[in-house]
């Protein structure tokens, strides 16, 4: 099967050199890289560092909900919630199993998705409990998650790829290439940014242009 490319419209510059996790709190791109151990909150508009801070746990993905940063991150993987004024740990939840490698994560309006490896399976779970309530096998080795109006998009860092599945059924709705090797994924309302690992760069695409591959 022929997977279309799609364009990239946006590039800035990421501000170290592991890039893992992205999100967006409605203003700034919140990003986290494991060697440099830290979190930075970056603006769209020109790639500048706004503020960052030390986080040594950083792992995988991060996410955002209620005005907290959530950290995939310690030993074993587990959700870490983060004070963003204050860089400070404020709680944690643990994601059961541990041995489920989770690597990505982002909360929509039915609570918290998931995206692990082994096996490869999107989750939908109570962010408050985190039980499942709902869970869709998928293919490949999910790298990163994000939502977007109504659809869980998840990357492929090997392969390049991004996958849109719609958060309802279930149903995979679309797979595209991306340029370089996507690791986070985050959503600001008008295009889906990703963390391209190997150019170090962040980097965005419509979101028409993936669902419409």
């Amino acid at each position: 099967m022929t997977v279309p490319p799609v364009e990239v419209v946006r590039s800035l510059p990421g501000p170290a050199g592991y890039m893992c996790g992205l999100t967006w709190d409605g203003a700034w791109l919140w990003h986290s890289d494991q060697d440099a151990a830290r979190i930075f909150a970056i603006d769209p508009a020109d790639g500048t560092v706004r503020r960052s801070f030390a986080y040594p746990d950083v792992r995988a993905d991060l996410g955002y909900a209620d005005g907290t940063l959530c950290q995939i991150g310690g030993r074993p993987k587990r959700i870490l919630l983060i004070d963003p004024a204050s860089g400070e740990t404020v709680g944690s939840k643990p994601v059961r199993p541990s041995n489920g490698r989770v690597t990505g994560m982002e909360t929509g309006p039915e609570g918290v998705w998931l995206c692990l490896r082994a096996p490869a399976v999107i989750q939908l779970r109570d962010f408050e409990t985190m039980t499942v309530q709902r869970e869709y096998p998928v293919t490949g080795a999910p790298s990163g998650l994000t939502y977007a109006d109504g659809h869980v998009l998840y990357a492929e860092f090997e392969d390049g790829l991004l996958h849109a599945v719609d958060a309802e059924s279930g149903q995979l709705r679309s797979t595209v290439r991306v340029p370089g090797h996507p690791t986070g994924l985050a959503w600001d309302g008008a295009v889906i940014w990703y963390c391209d690992f190997a150019d170090r760069r962040f980097k965005a695409v419509r979101l028409s242009d993936v669902l419409g591959g």
